[in-house]
């Protein structure tokens, strides 16, 4: 499939959970690498799950996150899908919803960490590519590397409460299930 700023992924839930991870899918979509796209319903999952494994967080500093997120991308945000959702079979009920919002926006791929979930006949009869954020992110790194390696050194930069040397990042994204992604990142310095 080839990749350009017209590409849309979908981002499931278990992707934006983790800091580190959607801010690097982020990161690569504000250089223009692809469009992301989520739901409300999407966003209130994953807010919601960091804050019941996550005393430290506040409700509201997870509204101002998802707030910047709708602000950074603007048409990030698919409606009116949950008309598709009776139409579709998945394994777990739950997670329709994303196939629905996947369907709705056109999008090429779902990125999603349980792959489990999304079996291969919802890419065939959808044509949507079902993508670990690892393959996704080496992908996009493979057809664009200077871009990828731009988007991350901002990335870095942006982090300032504590400051994180490049080095820490990378190792906090290969904790956080990227090994594939940081190995292409650390090979670019």
């Amino acid at each position: 499939m080839i990749y350009s700023s017209n590409f849309i992924a979908v981002l499931d839930a278990c992707v934006l959970y983790p800091a580190p991870v959607r801010d690097l899918l982020l990161s690569l979509a504000d250089v223009g690498l692809y469009k992301p796209k989520w739901t409300a319903e999407i966003q209130e999952e994953w807010s919601r799950n960091l804050l019941l494994n996550r005393a430290d967080l506040k409700k509201e500093q997870l509204e101002a996150t998802k707030h910047a997120m709708n602000m950074a991308f603007p048409d990030a945000n698919v409606e009116r899908y949950e008309g598709l959702i009776s139409g579709i079979t998945l394994p777990d009920p739950h997670d329709r919803h994303v196939v629905a919002a996947a369907i709705r926006s056109k999008a090429d791929v779902i990125v999603t960490f349980n792959l489990k979930d999304f079996p291969k006949a919802i890419e065939a009869e959808f044509d949507i590519e079902i993508l670990h954020p690892d393959v996704f992110l080496t992908n996009l790194h493979d057809l664009h590397p200077e871009k990828s390696k731009e988007a991350f050194g901002k990335m870095v930069q942006r982090l300032v409460n504590p400051r994180k040397s490049q080095e820490a990042v990378l190792d906090t994204l290969s904790k956080s299930g990227l090994k594939e992604m940081v190995t292409k990142l650390k090979g670019q310095r």
